[in-house]
């Protein structure tokens, strides 16, 4: 395992790192099985973790503090996230200072650790001044409860009045964002990473296998595999990314992949690596196997003439309009 620092900040970061959103705790299997991933990931060299209050309503950071529990606490990096309603009142959810305060509180009781390495907004609060969240982040580095925060799903605006309102304030930096980044969705190329390499911001990708299309187990004009995603989350994400356009993509990249000797996983998380402005992507695993897999990534670097093909192949356009 290769480790990468968060942005321009000193802290060292594995470059494939194990998040909690789709980690299965129904059944004393399943939970078995998420907690030898978690072991195998901490096995391999991962020491960053990633969860959010909102996964399985608080049970995902109890399971995974009760793993991590069993290492030093100096020895791996843990993050959560704070937005999602967690309760049915009016200030059970969002960025205000008293929700922000009062989960973060109720995260570190759930987790039973006395600081976050890491603290996201998972999303953006327009009922909330900016200022009043900028600084009780702030406020929570200062009193040792985070050592680093930052933002999710944020747009380049809402990033920029953020970094406009630390500033003015003279408070602690914004050190990191978390935005969804694979080979079928590079919105934040557009903008985003130019504004986290000019203010040395970390950029820690969710999603990096686009729901599993990355993965090379859905295929053109083959059934869908029995027991995958598709066939039955909720939300259908997945299916929505299964059209024709990108199934074709997938077949191509896939021979780029065979012919560089690795999995379709390994090139996908490996091409998200090749921006400098990556720390650390954050993968699912919910089976050790995925995760000896996805670790394969860490420390290979694709060939330019093959990152040559595979641009041709996503064809990727970025939106400009000209002015003037």
């Amino acid at each position: 395992m290769q480790y990468r620092n968060l942005g321009k900040w000193g802290l060292k970061v594995s470059e494939i790192a194990i998040g909690s959103w789709m980690t299965d705790l129904n059944g004393l299997g399943a939970a078995e099985t998420a907690r030898q991933s978690i072991r195998a990931a901490y096995d391999a060299g991962v020491n960053f973790f990633d969860c959010a209050d909102a996964y399985s309503g608080g049970e995902a950071e109890r399971f995974l503090g009760s793993v991590l529990r069993d290492y030093k606490r100096s020895s791996y990096v843990v993050s959560s996230k704070v937005f999602f309603p967690m309760g049915p009142g009016a200030n059970d959810w969002g960025l205000s200072r008293k929700h922000i305060v009062e989960q973060l509180d109720n995260t570190l009781k759930n987790m039973k650790l006395d600081y976050l390495d890491m603290y996201f907004c998972h999303r953006f609060d327009p009922t909330t001044p900016i200022e009043e969240t900028m600084q009780v982040l702030s406020d929570m580095v200062q009193q040792g409860k985070i050592l680093y925060y930052g933002v999710s799903e944020w747009s380049p605006v809402q990033i920029c009045k953020a970094l406009s309102a630390i500033k003015e304030l003279h408070l602690r930096p914004l050190s990191v964002i978390q935005p969804q980044y694979n080979m079928v969705d590079r919105y934040i190329e557009d903008e985003i990473v130019q504004i986290c390499a000019e203010n040395g911001i970390g950029i820690v990708p969710f999603s990096p296998l686009a729901q599993g299309l990355l993965t090379g187990k859905y295929r053109k004009g083959q059934p869908l595999p029995a027991g995958s995603r598709a066939t039955h989350q909720a939300d259908k994400q997945i299916n929505n990314l299964l059209t024709d356009e990108n199934l074709e993509k997938v077949e191509k990249l896939a021979k780029i992949a065979g012919d560089l000797g690795v999995t379709l996983s390994v090139l996908a998380l490996a091409w998200i690596l090749r921006l400098p402005q990556i720390s650390s992507v954050i993968t699912g695993a919910s089976r050790p196997e995925q995760l000896e897999a996805n670790v394969k990534a860490s420390g290979f670097r694709i060939p330019e003439d093959a990152l040559g093909e595979i641009e041709k192949i996503l064809h990727y356009r970025p939106f400009v309009r000209k002015i003037g």
